[in-house]
């Protein structure tokens, strides 16, 4: 038995746009990324879906539920497919976090670890896939968090620091056996429309 997982990314947010962190910190969609949900919905539009689920933070929250509307089901959101949490850094852009924390480590900023992400994405996504054998399912969550699941699956091959996830970018995964296997990494031809 086996699952389809489409793994999307969020459309954009004004966050995304000036390059802020945005990590737990709830930032809606902007008016591209309101568009990018509608062009990554009308994808699904003619596929066998049988549940949408999210994050629940309303940037993935509002994607996906862009995406169910073609189903007319509800989106079951989730806080473990939040993104990674960047504690003191949310809210400020990469010069900014050189600026003020060039001392300081991650931990002591209350950044959750890559590895507790990883674990986190890990856990959730495989209990999803497990909920629907032989059946396809959409979750919407964030690009970090999606590349440090494409950096499990591929043992390193890709993934952080390697793979770009675009906003509404489509990850295709089928999990068997307990086992997870890709089949598409970040599919952004919706976007052409």
């Amino acid at each position: 038995m086996e699952t389809i997982m489409y793994l999307v990314r969020h459309g954009e947010t004004k966050w995304n746009q000036i390059r802020r962190i945005q990590g737990h910190s709830d930032i809606a969609l902007n008016e591209l990324g309101m568009r990018q949900a509608e062009l990554v919905a009308g994808r699904f539009r003619s596929e066998t879906i049988h549940a949408v689920y999210s994050s629940d933070l309303s940037r993935a929250r509002d994607t996906a539920a862009k995406i169910a509307e073609n189903f007319s089901f509800s989106v079951g959101a989730h806080p473990t497919l939040r993104e990674r949490c960047y504690g003191q850094w949310e809210g400020l852009t990469y010069e900014e976090i050189r600026e003020r924390f060039e001392s300081q480590d991650e931990a002591s900023c209350g950044i959750e670890t890559f590895e507790d992400m990883q674990r986190r994405a890990v856990a959730a996504l495989s209990e999803l896939a497990a909920k629907h054998p032989n059946e396809a399912i959409v979750v919407v969550s964030h690009g970090g968090l999606i590349n440090s699941f494409l950096h499990y699956v591929t043992a390193g091959e890709q993934g952080t620091g390697i793979t770009r996830i675009d906003n509404t970018g489509i990850s295709v995964f089928r999990y068997v056996d307990r086992r997870w296997e890709v089949l598409q990494i970040n599919d952004t031809d919706h976007l052409e429309a």
